[in-house]
Order: C-alpha cells, then structure tokens, then sequence
C-alpha cells in the first residue's frame, strides 16, 4: 500500500444512477482492508448514500467523503492526488471527463470509466497518453457493458484455442463478435448516445488524429469486418454491425498484444431474430441520428430521461446479455464462445467496473502505464475476477443450433 495516499479507490461520481449501484457492489464485496472512499459535488447525498451502504455493510458507516466537481480541476486534483484507483461515472464524459483524467495523468493515479464514446477516447490518449506513460498512470477507459464482456471475450477465445490446438502461434485468426441484450438505458447513458451522435465529424476527426498519433503496428494486420446486415448461421440470426466502441477497444488490444497473431480480424454485430425488428430498428437509429444533429430536439430527447434515472430493480432483474465469439484460424481450426449474464447496462456494468477497479488497486499485474484497454491492463486476471463474481465465459462444446435468450 501508498502510505503517502489514503485511498486504494475512490469512486466518482456515487450518487449517480450508475455511481450508486457500483457503490452498492463495492460495499458487499470489496475486501475489508480496501480504503475506498465516495466523491461527487453534493455533499448531503454522498450522505445518503452512505447511510444506505451502511446497512448493507456497517463497515461503510464512516467511509471518507470527497467533495469533487468536475468543473472545478482543483477539486479533482485533490481526489488524484489522494487515491491509488479514481474511477468515475461522470458522464457524457465528452462534457465533464476530461479534467479527471488530466488529473490522474499528472498525478500518476490509476483511471477508470465506462465511456462509450470514442472521440472521448481518441482525445484523452492525444492529451494525456504521453503523460501517464511519464507518471505511470493507467488509463482504463470502457470498464464496462462497454467494452469488457468484448474485450475479455475474445480475449479468451484466442486463449482457449491456442489451449486446444486450434490457433497455432504466429497464425492469422479471424473473431466475430454476435450480441443480444435485453434491458432498459438510464437517462445518462442516452445522454451519452445523442453527444455521441451529434459529433460524427468531429470524431472522425479526432479518430484520424489518433490513428497518425498512434499507427498500427508495422509488421501485423489489424482489421475489421463490415458490409451491411446479413443472415448469420453462426448466430441463427441477423447480424447487424455496430458502430459502437467495442470494436475500436478490440482492434487496439489486438494492436498492443503480440500474442493476437499476425493478422487479426474482428467484426461486431447485433444479433436479430426477426427481420421486422431489424428494419424498425434500423429506421429509429437513423430518426434518433438526425433528431440529434439539431440542438433544439437533442435537447427535447435529452429531457424525456433525465440524467440520474434508469430502471427499476424489478427491470434489472429481468434483463440479460449474451455474447457469442467464433474464433477461426483456417479450414476446420472453429472454436465458439459465449460470454453471458444479466442486467447488461447497469447491475452487470456496475460488477465489470468495481472488478476492474479491485484488480488495478490489488491484484499483481502487468506492468502497463499510459491507456490502454482492459485486455492490456488485467487481462485474465479480470475474467477470473468476473468468472468468480458470477459471469459466464463459456466454451461451447459443438456449433450452437439455437440463439440464446435469457438464463
């Protein structure tokens, strides 16, 4: 332990929709001696939230209490300053992230957060990669539903096909990637989709920066898949790629670790059973797309969930993820995986990231510093974190015949 700093963790951002519910796990399940503490703006509800974690665990009666603003660097240098891990919930994070990260950067503090947003990304490895990699800070972006269950997934299917002979070393290898998820956003999490919606060109630009900043690497092939939907017999649906992060953190764990082969290809869809829910779908992203380019509706959208709100516990427990790889090296070299488990967006999401927090602060990893990916930063080490928090990373013994629904 830092002597010199008083908290293995600090979470950001607590009295949150999300903030609470990784405080909620924390208190359960963090180990006795974790000194972590509660930050945000508000001092009456850190309170409250600790009154509540008190009665899950009297233990958390007098957890420390961080008066932190994202607008006020100051505050959020303090917080670095005084932490091992800060982990933050404050989104969109476009708006209020960046401070905490500069923060962390110069103060060689570990960072973490579930942004879904790539420009984000791109722009803090552009400001404050050189940085971290100087003080030794990791920079953990998308420690949540975003992008670990994807992350980790592939991660583990190239694993286990090397284990059974089915990837030799130095050999190209394909990963297709099939999600199907049921749940319910919170207002922040929509919050965060319409930001990321209205800023296409201004995340181009920013993904093209980083890609000059920050090349693949010369001597291996890096690459995605594309084209439009499609019927998949691997997934006994219709697979619709998605323009979302998780490709992106894929594509640059593949980047930072060798052992990934000498080429490798990765493709991520949406698994569709039915071809009418595609469609209306697919018509209600491009509505959302263009509403969002206007400020006068993003605002309206924005308004009909407000930041702070998501599901009821009653919503959560109904919901559920699957994720299905096929990992393939060749003609008969097939391996199929399935990462799975329940609420996706929040009580799941809350898991990944409180998991990811305890192995930065305690678990003996990789010697890793500026940002990287969960792949690069706790790897394995994670998935028996999440095998043991009650996550499926599963193997499957033959070609599935049927798409997967709740469990």
């Amino acid at each position: 332990m830092d002597a010199e700093r008083p908290h293995d963790l600090v979470l950001f951002g607590a009295t949150g929709f999300t903030g609470a519910l990784t405080a909620e796990y924390l208190a359960r399940h963090a180990p006795a001696d974790c000194r972590w503490a509660l930050a945000g703006r508000n001092r009456a509800k850190l309170e409250a939230l600790r009154a509540h974690l008190a009665t899950l665990n009297p233990g958390c009666a007098h957890l420390p209490l961080l008066a932190a603003d994202a607008a006020d660097p100051a505050s959020l240098r303090e917080v670095a300053t005084a932490a091992r891990v800060v982990v933050s919930t404050v989104g969109p994070y476009l708006h209020h992230g960046e401070p905490l990260v500069a923060a962390c950067a110069d103060a060689g503090t570990d960072y973490l957060d579930l942004t879904g947003e790539p420009e984000f990304v791109d722009r803090m490895y552009l400001l404050h990669h050189r940085r971290a990699v100087e003080t030794g800070a990791r920079l953990v972006h998308s420690c949540g539903f975003d992008s670990v269950p994807h992350d980790l997934g592939v991660l583990f299917t190239l694993e286990r096909m090397r284990e059974l002979g089915v990837l030799p070393d130095g050999s190209a290898v394909s990963v297709r990637g099939f999600v199907w998820a049921g749940g319910m956003p919170s207002g922040g999490t929509f919050a965060s989709a319409l930001t990321v919606l209205s800023r296409r060109g201004a995340a181009a630009r920013a993904a093209r920066q980083r890609r000059a900043a920050d090349p693949w690497p010369a001597d291996r092939r890096i690459s995605a898949e594309a084209g439009p939907p499609r019927h998949s017999a691997e997934a006994r649906a219709w697979a619709v790629p998605l323009p979302t992060i998780d490709p992106l953190v894929v594509a640059r764990s593949a980047a930072a670790r060798s052992d990934y082969g000498t080429a490798f290809r990765y493709g991520h869809y949406a698994a569709v059973r039915r071809l009418p829910v595609l469609l209306a779908g697919g018509a209600g992203l491009v509505l959302l797309a263009l509403a969002a380019q206007l400020p006068p509706l993003r605002r309206t959208l924005t308004g009909l969930r407000k930041p702070g709100v998501g599901p009821s516990p009653e919503q959560r427990a109904a919901s559920w993820f699957t994720v299905r790889f096929v990992g393939e090296a060749g003609p008969g070299r097939r391996l199929f995986t399935e990462v799975s488990g329940g609420d996706p967006g929040y009580t799941e999401t809350a898991k990944m990231l409180a998991e990811s927090a305890l192995s930065l602060a305690f678990d003996d990893l990789p010697a890793t510093a500026g940002q990287v990916t969960p792949a690069v930063a706790m790897g394995t080490v994670l998935i028996d974190r999440l095998i043991a928090a009650g996550l499926r990373f599963t193997v499957l013994d033959a070609p599935p015949t049927t798409a997967p629904g709740r469990r």
